[in-house]
């Protein structure tokens, strides 16, 4: 992954992908394919034809370098079979012919033009959204022992925590955002601004070989990689860390408890940062202590929440709300293109919507089907921001769907309404966007994400304000949170914050502290999804 540092704040935009976008517009990844590839017939070498496809079953495990052995997966033998890169570059054309949500936007280009990744890249629309904003923003690949490392098991190379960029042009900010485990004895806390790495001025760096190796250090790419980060505490005092990259358990539910405070509302506050499989059990543990204590509010922290697996956040939405409201209902409906309006044409099945999950299901070390513990909430308070993505905006989404109450406190999240089945062929994982959800209602359109305070069908009622990097995260004076906790008590966004008068804007209403865009969180892009397994068709 590269953190968005560009070269001069004028010079262009960068944009928060796995790759640093240069100056001077398109790369390999969106050029023009050549010549032979907009001619009509059939192509001598690679056998393509334009608009002829033939079942992606055709070329699937027809490998270049087949794997041996057994999947670890699936506990079976792999499928793949001596093949030709040739081959995998076909599947994918099939593939995405047949599955790709807006596969009637991609252009048919000639496989033989190109790398393997190469052609996977080429192979997505190139429409923009009514914004200017690409449609796909959300198209990528992994090797498959790192997808399922990463999403099985939350491990992941790093150095244990995430990084938040305020300002990606100079002069640039960038602090930590939280800590991966919840125990970070001896390291800087949140909101502790990082000022050079490896003697690189992080703030006002700005050649290209600068950036290549702030982008290499703050993301590093192998184990035992070692950096040194200078950082900048509140008060001006500098310390200088050694941070060595190895492969890190994610934490992803973590300050969990009572709000202490003198309310007439108890109220609960959970911080959840990822929908992977270990969430699960977390999840389940977490609800139960709350629901022990007899909590009468919620506030969900998703403000770092970029996704992940869609089942996950059905369970927690069923959690919130518990039965009553969602027996029967749909959290999420899934809608494929349009050679598929009755069928999934991953599982094959007929087109069945995502439940409200109210048992476990295998994701985690518990057994499948523990009945899930319930707040039995009627609304629901949810910090959000720029990284609340995808899963996280379907728990949004799903509960507004069954008439449960969310409130929204912070920023606008990022807008992903779009999902996929994570698909494996030749040791890659491929991820490609297929469906779009929608709530029980039929709403699933906010590509430009919801905004607290908002207009329109992705207005949420809430308050806008900034995340406040001064204060850890679940301190009642937090931003984000006090503000949440001035709503519980007043029934608005009207009044001050605890301890905290500058938030204030004409009219008295919260606002966003003079920043007009959030922080963004920078994860791997198998963090900022709603993917889908299909143990969550169930």
């Amino acid at each position: 992954m590269r953190i968005p540092l560009s070269l001069s704040p004028r010079a262009c935009w960068l944009t928060l992908s796995i790759l640093l976008i240069g100056c001077g517009g398109g790369g390999g990844g969106g050029g023009s394919s050549s010549s032979s590839s907009n001619q009509p017939g059939l192509d001598a070498e690679s056998g393509w034809q334009p608009g002829v496809f033939l079942p992606s079953e055709t070329y699937a495990a027809r490998c270049e370098s087949p794997r041996r052995g057994i999947n670890p997966a699936s506990g079976r033998a792999y499928a793949d079979v001596q093949g030709s890169a040739l081959d995998e570059k076909n599947w994918l054309r099939s593939w995405t012919n047949e599955l790709y949500l807006w596969y009637d936007e991609v252009e048919d280009r000639d496989p033989a033009d190109y790398g393997v990744l190469e052609y996977f890249d080429l192979l997505v629309t190139s429409q923009l959204t009514e914004t200017g904003a690409r449609k796909d923003n959300f198209h990528f690949s992994l090797p498959s022992a790192d997808w399922q490392s990463m999403t099985q098991s939350g491990v992941a190379l790093g150095y244990g925590l995430q990084w938040a960029v305020i300002d990606g042009v100079p002069p640039r900010e960038v602090v930590v955002a939280y800590w991966d485990q919840a125990s970070a004895e001896g390291l800087p806390p949140r909101g502790t601004r990082v000022v050079s790495v490896d003697g690189i001025d992080v703030v006002w760096a700005n050649d290209a070989a600068s950036v290549d190796a702030l982008n290499a250090a703050f993301f590093p790419s192998v184990a035992g990689e070692a950096h040194a980060f200078t950082f900048e505490s509140a008060g001006g005092q500098r310390s200088t860390i050694t941070l060595t990259a190895s492969a890190v358990a994610t934490d992803p539910v973590q300050h969990v408890g009572i709000i202490d405070a003198a309310m007439a509302r108890k109220v609960g506050y959970l911080l959840f940062t990822d929908h992977i499989a270990t969430a699960e059990s977390e999840l389940k543990q977490a609800i139960e202590s709350l629901a022990a204590e007899g909590i009468d509010e919620l506030v969900l922290d998703l403000r770092y929440n970029g996704g992940g697996l869609l089942a996950i956040a059905s369970q927690l939405a069923y959690m919130i709300a518990g039965q009553v409201p969602t027996i029967g209902r749909d959290f999420e409906r899934l809608q494929f293109n349009d050679k598929y309006p009755e069928t999934n044409p991953v599982t094959g099945e007929p087109l069945v919507p995502v439940p409200f999950f109210d048992t476990t299901l295998g994701f985690s070390s518990l057994p499948v089907g523990l009945p899930l513990p319930s707040l039995d909430l009627q609304r629901v308070f949810v910090l959000t921001g720029a990284t609340t993505c995808s899963a996280s905006e379907s728990i949004i989404n799903g509960l507004r769907g069954v008439d449960v109450e969310v409130i929204q406190v912070g920023g606008t999240t990022c807008g992903k309404p779009y999902g996929f089945y994570p698909t494996d062929n030749c040791a890659t994982t491929y991820f490609s966007i297929q469906f779009q959800g929608a709530n029980d209602k039929g709403f699933g359109d906010y590509p430009a994400g919801f905004t607290p305070g908002g207009e329109g069908p992705a207005g949420v009622a809430g308050c806008q304000v900034a995340d406040d990097f001064g204060r850890d995260l679940g301190d009642p004076a937090e931003w984000r949170l006090s503000a949440a906790l001035n709503f519980i008590e007043t029934g608005s966004c009207e009044g001050d914050l605890v301890g905290v008068s500058s938030l204030r804007a004409d009219g008295g209403a919260l606002r966003a502290a003079g920043r007009d865009r959030d922080a963004r969180v920078l994860k791997p892009s198998w963090r900022q999804n709603r993917i889908l397994d299909v143990r969550g068709e169930r």
